[in-house]
């Protein structure tokens, strides 16, 4: 299963409460986000498009970079 990790400003769990609806919408098995590294780094697994996860996070007030 392929996965890609970007670096978000996601900062806490209300954050996380705020990206899951436009998440949720994407067509990825899974994400999640480590709010312990200092880059918040979401991780979505699946066969996903880089541009409509940025997308998804923008629509939702964050910021997102791939990063692999």
């Amino acid at each position: 299963m392929k996965s890609l990790k970007f670096k978000t400003n996601v900062k806490c769990g209300a954050c996380v409460a705020a990206i899951t609806p436009e998440m949720e919408k994407l067509s990825a098995e899974s994400w999640t986000v480590d709010l312990t590294h200092p880059e918040r780094i979401l991780t979505v697994t699946g066969e996903m498009n880089q541009s409509k996860v940025v997308e998804a996070l923008e629509k939702s007030g964050y910021k997102g970079e791939i990063i692999s």
